[in-house]
């Protein structure tokens, strides 16, 4: 989807699930939830939701499914709460959903799913996380991770104070927190980081962050439009083995619209004044008709007309104050920074050394491919290489690279349709990995 969206002068964004080269089935799932009015974009946002279920084909779709449903209703339900509260009670409702079945049912006990849930709103980008999915944030040529991955690895890297690659002996896909498994869960919850123009988040499942490195993921979405870089991240992981089921979203944001929080309609407006307000109305109506009743009428039901309407305009006026501190409360928790993490940065900036890489990886899979099923080089790919290699000669290395993607999407567009399980391809463009 491209175009203007409430909040935001200009918004892209894509979302692609693949089943990958290994698995028979998808047990991914997401969910995209976009704010209609201004009245959504203040009071809820736009939230995004990407799921990994576990437990067997069948019962991990099931458990991923159920997460990317009832995470965006439970959070729109509560979100008059704050944002923070209404994504924790969301996750939090969505696992004993989820575990309700499994204990219900032999054959869905254990089930389980990962979930990363992304809120955009006007005080900035709001997370909550539970399980390796991942959420990333890509600005000023690098690429931030704003999750903590609830992996064994993970955890062990962090009672050792070493990288995650460095961990030794352990298996990568040994999770440590899901949504289902547990009566009770731990759900991360952070934000807001505050938004710039032309930010992009990346949201996705193992099955991307796996086979392809956060440096690539960064390269190409910063590069590419939403849908082109989904769909080769795609290819790409499937060239590269396609172990897991792959889903990716990719966000990119221009300026905020500052004007859309004060767009309301006076009917919104009135719909949704609070009870005070037309309390403490009667209470002004009252009196001015008690007057005119003591004045023409009698004095006496003036009187008790008059006693009435102080009663009314003081309720009216206790609630007002009630709610105009309560709704400043809420407000200033939801735009009061809260454990704001970046977990791991990576430059993703491309180079002439990249970009020659990427040429020599698309040679090499020419010929891989080319030796096992000539037929299938696409006429497209050779004009794309000619086009990377022309505008390299330029020196324009963000025109090569991204044509050099194109060509290299063809070809493995069409191999991977073909390819048996086994056989797999790694291409070696990135730059060696620099932690920031």
């Amino acid at each position: 989807m491209r175009g203007t969206v409430i909040g935001f002068d200009s918004f892209e964004y894509y979302a692609l699930s693949d089943v990958g080269i290994r698995r028979p089935h998808n047990q991914d799932a997401h969910a995209v939830i976009l704010a209609k009015n201004s009245d959504q974009w203040r009071d809820e946002g736009h939230l995004l939701v990407v799921a990994d279920g576990m437990g067997g084909h069948a019962v991990g779709e099931k458990a991923s499914q159920k997460a990317a449903g009832e995470i965006p209703l439970t959070f729109l339900k509560y979100a008059h709460d704050g944002v923070a509260t209404a994504l924790r009670r969301a996750f939090i409702e969505t696992n004993t959903a989820i575990h309700s079945i499994g204990q219900k049912n032999k054959e869905f006990q254990g089930m389980g799913t990962t979930s990363s849930a992304l809120v955009l709103r006007p005080e900035g980008a709001w997370i909550a996380h539970v399980g390796d999915s991942r959420i990333y944030r890509i600005r000023d040529e690098k690429i931030d991770q704003l999750t903590f991955d609830h992996s064994y690895v993970w955890e062990m890297a962090r009672r050792q104070k070493i990288a995650p690659e460095e961990v030794q002996g352990i298996k990568s896909n040994v999770i440590v927190r899901s949504l289902g498994p547990d009566a009770l869960v731990q759900v991360d919850v952070e934000g807001p980081h505050p938004l710039e123009a032309g930010d992009v988040f990346v949201l996705c499942s193992d099955g991307l962050s796996g086979p392809v490195s956060d440096s690539e993921i960064g390269a190409v979405a910063s590069l590419m439009p939403p849908e082109e870089a989904c769909q080769f991240l795609v290819q790409l992981a499937n060239l590269r083995g396609g172990p897991d089921n792959i889903t990716v979203m990719i966000i990119r944001i221009g300026r905020q619209n500052s004007s859309a929080a004060g767009n309301r309609s006076l009917r919104d407006a009135l719909r949704k004044a609070h009870w005070s307000i037309p309390v403490l109305a009667l209470g002004v109506a009252l009196t001015l008709v008690a007057l005119l009743v003591a004045a023409l009428i009698n004095r006496i039901l003036g009187l008790m007309l008059f006693l009435l309407a102080g009663i009314s305009s003081v309720v009216g006026l206790i609630g007002l104050t009630l709610h105009a501190r309560a709704d400043q409360k809420k407000r200033d928790a939801q735009r009061r920074p809260a454990n704001l993490n970046t977990y791991r940065s990576f430059p993703c900036d491309i180079d002439r050394g990249v970009v020659e890489k990427l040429a020599r990886a698309n040679e090499d899979l020419r010929d891989k491919v080319k030796e096992a099923y000539p037929q299938l080089i696409p006429e497209t790919f050779a004009e794309l290489q000619a086009e990377g290699l022309d505008w390299l000669k330029k020196g324009n290395l963000q025109d090569a690279f991204r044509e050099f993607c194109r060509a290299m999407h063809e070809l493995a567009k069409a191999y991977n349709k073909m390819r048996t399980r086994s056989e797999m391809f790694q291409p070696v463009w990135e730059k060696k990995k620099k932690q920031a």
